[in-house]
C-alpha cells in the first residue's frame, strides 16, 4: 500500500510504498537534502520532527533512542529518518530540522 509521504518546509510530498525508510522518502521529496547521514556512528544528520503520522512509522528502536538521547532539542516528535520504516497505513509529516531547515 502506498501513502504519502509531505516534507516541510516547502510542502513537498512523494508517495512511497510500505517498507520504505523515511531517509528514502525525504530524499525523494527533496532530492539533496540529507546528504549525509551518519546516525549508525551516533551522528545526528537526519533528525526530524514527525508532524502527523506517527502511527504510521514504524516504532522506536532502542539503538534510535539512545543517540536521541544525545541530541539536543529532541522532543516527543523527534525520529533519526534512516531508522524509520513507513509501515503504509496512514500518510506521514515530517519537518527537517537544522541546516536544512532552509531547503
Amino acid at each position: 500500500m502506498s501513502v504519502t509521504v509531505t516534507v516541510m518546509p516547502g510542502e513537498k510530498t512523494v508517495e512511497v510504498n510500505e517498507g520504505v525508510t523515511l531517509l528514502e522518502a525525504i530524499r525523494a521529496a527533496l532530492p539533496g537534502a540529507l546528504p549525509k547521514c551518519d546516525a549508525a556512528k551516533g551522528g545526528a544528520d537526519c533528525h526530524v520532527f514527525v508532524q502527523e503520522g506517527k502511527k504510521g512509522l514504524s516504532k522506536t528502536s532502542r539503538e534510535e533512542n539512545e543517540i536521541l538521547d544525545t541530541i539536543v532539542g529532541v522532543g516527543s516528535k523527534s525520529r533519526l529518518a534512516c531508522y524509520v520504516t513507513v509501515l503504509g497505513t496512514e500518510n506521514v509529516k515530517v519537518e527537517l530540522l537544522g541546516e536544512f531547515s532552509g531547503l
